[in-house]
C-alpha cells in the first residue's frame, strides 16, 4: 500500500506546515496589492514559497498530507485575507491557491520517482501558471487594470523563483523531507 511509504505527520509538524502555508498566502495577498512596476507585483516573489512548502510535505508525508495542509491553509488564508485584502482579491487568491496547489501536488506525486528536481520544478511551474492566470483573471478582470501585463511579469518571476527554490528544496528534502523507508519486505 502506497501510504506506508510515508511517515505520519505529528500534530506539531501539521501545525507548523499549516502556519507556513497561511503566512505565505496571506503575505502574498498583501504584497500583490503593491506593484513593483507595470508588469510585476511583490506577491510574485513571495507566492512560489507555497509550492516549496507543499512539495516538502508531499515528499516526506505524501500527497494526502499535502492536500490536508493545503485545505486547512486555504481556509485560514481566505479568512485572514479578508482582513488584509479586498474581498475580491481574497476570493481570487483562495480559489487560485486551492486549484494551483492541488495541481502541483498531483503533478509532483506523478513525477516523484524521477530525477529529484523534476517533480518540484514541473509541479511548481504548472501550479504557478494556473494560479497566475486564475488569480489575475478573477481579481482584476473588468476593473480597468491592465492585468494581462501583470500576468506576464508575475508569471515570469514566479517561474524564475520556482527555479531558484530548487536549491532549498534539494537541501531540505534530505534533512526534513526524506520519505520514510519501509523496513518490511
Amino acid at each position: 500500500m502506497k501510504s506506508s511509504l510515508y511517515a505520519p505527520m505529528s500534530v506539531l509538524q501539521t501545525l507548523v506546515a499549516i502556519l507556513a502555508m497561511a503566512v505565505v498566502v496571506v503575505g502574498s495577498n498583501i504584497l500583490v496589492q503593491y506593484p513593483i512596476n507595470q508588469w510585476l507585483t511583490w506577491g510574485a516573489i513571495s507566492y512560489p514559497v507555497a509550492f516549496l512548502v507543499a512539495d516538502l510535505i508531499n515528499r516526506r508525508f505524501g500527497p494526502q498530507a499535502a492536500r490536508r495542509v493545503v485545505a486547512v491553509g486555504f481556509i485560514i488564508a481566505v479568512v485572514f485575507s479578508f482582513w488584509v485584502a479586498t474581498p475580491r482579491i481574497a476570493m481570487a487568491s483562495g480559489l487560485a491557491f486551492l486549484f494551483a496547489q492541488l495541481l502541483d501536488i498531483q503533478v509532483f506525486d506523478r513525477l516523484r520517482n524521477q530525477a529529484w528536481w523534476r517533480a518540484p520544478f514541473i509541479g511548481g511551474a504548472a501550479g504557478a501558471t494556473l494560479d497566475t492566470f486564475m488569480f489575475f483573471g478573477l481579481a482584476f478582470a473588468g476593473t480597468g487594470i491592465d492585468w494581462m501585463s501583470l500576468v506576464v511579469g508575475d508569471l515570469a518571476v514566479k517561474l524564475a523563483v520556482n527555479l531558484a527554490l530548487l536549491a532549498p528544496f534539494r537541501a531540505l528534502m534530505w534533512n526534513l523531507a526524506r520519505p520514510q523507508t519501509s523496513t518490511t519486505a
